[in-house]
């Protein structure tokens, strides 16, 4: 099987033409992202087709279950579905079925290559049962505290399509114990789908650091969805406007946001390198 390794800020992924494959993918996915045993990433994501789009991305994390939706991983499928001809855009737009909706990407492109990708997020989901949280309030949610190692810990949830939960502070994200409270917070139990978790201080009106902690993977680099809901919660307590610079390990995301429609990414993407998997 032929794989192709990029990644999005940091946040890497094993990229398959799955259009004519059929396999066990959560035992694969796995297999593939083991970093000493395999080729090394947070998840695996399969170019399948679609009736509804261009292409359809679908996407497994590393411990082997499906997620609904990357964004750091949407543009590292566009940039390899494009340069292999699995999909051939009219212009620089074309549309990407996820477990999220379709959602449109405009691509950048140098010497022939895809060099970023600005993507449609869609629209934040914001009721507790679409998150899902498990708390009987209204819609949005700014602060719920979570109890955590001897922490209470606020929190605002958010659902890109995947749930979140984004925490911010006034100290620098670097020494927040992400190791120690991500997984304590991914399995909370007010949340039924278990979530990804964002720590993020703002540096300004409009700019933030942020860490992640991923659902099913750990912490990453980068996380699109949830650069895409740190904007979301930020906006909401007040702390940004329509449009956030978002530094994280792996670099920057551009981040815009009017309060009511689509969340909209830019960010870098990079192929590594291309092999072969032994079947």
């Amino acid at each position: 099987m032929d794989f192709t390794k990029l990644h999005g800020t940091g946040n890497d992924f094993v990229v398959v033409d799955a259009r004519a494959l059929d396999r066990a993918w959560d035992a694969l996915a796995r297999a593939v992202c083991d970093r000493h045993a395999g080729v090394g990433a947070d998840g695996l994501i399969l170019a399948a087709p679609s009736d509804r789009a261009d292409v359809r991305m679908r996407i497994f994390n590393a411990d082997g279950s499906e997620a609904e939706m990357s964004g750091n991983g949407m543009r590292c499928l566009v940039k390899f579905a494009v340069e292999r001809g699995i999909v051939r855009p009219r212009g620089d737009a074309f549309d990407v079925e996820t477990g999220a909706g379709v959602l449109r990407v405009e691509i950048t492109t140098a010497g022939g290559c895809v060099t970023a990708v600005r993507e449609s997020m869609g629209r934040p989901r914001l009721d507790p049962r679409e998150i899902p949280i498990a708390v009987e309030a209204p819609a949005p949610l700014r602060s719920v505290d979570v109890h955590v190692d001897g922490r209470t810990i606020a929190i605002t949830p958010v659902s890109m399509g995947n749930p979140h939960a984004v925490h911010f502070q006034e100290a620098p994200v670097e020494a927040f114990p992400l190791h120690a409270l991500g997984p304590l917070v991914e399995h909370y139990p007010l949340f039924p789908k278990r979530t990804n978790f964002e720590v993020v201080r703002m540096t300004g009106r409009d700019s933030a650091e942020m860490r992640v902690w991923e659902r099913g993977v750990g912490e990453t680099l980068s996380c699109g969805s949830g650069a895409s809901a740190t904007i979301v919660a930020a906006r909401l307590l007040g702390l940004s406007g329509d449009a956030l610079e978002l530094r994280v390990p792996g670099g920057v995301l551009q981040l815009e946001w009017d309060g009511e429609g689509d969340v909209i990414l830019r960010g870098p993407v990079e192929e590594v390198f291309h092999g072969t998997w032994p079947d």
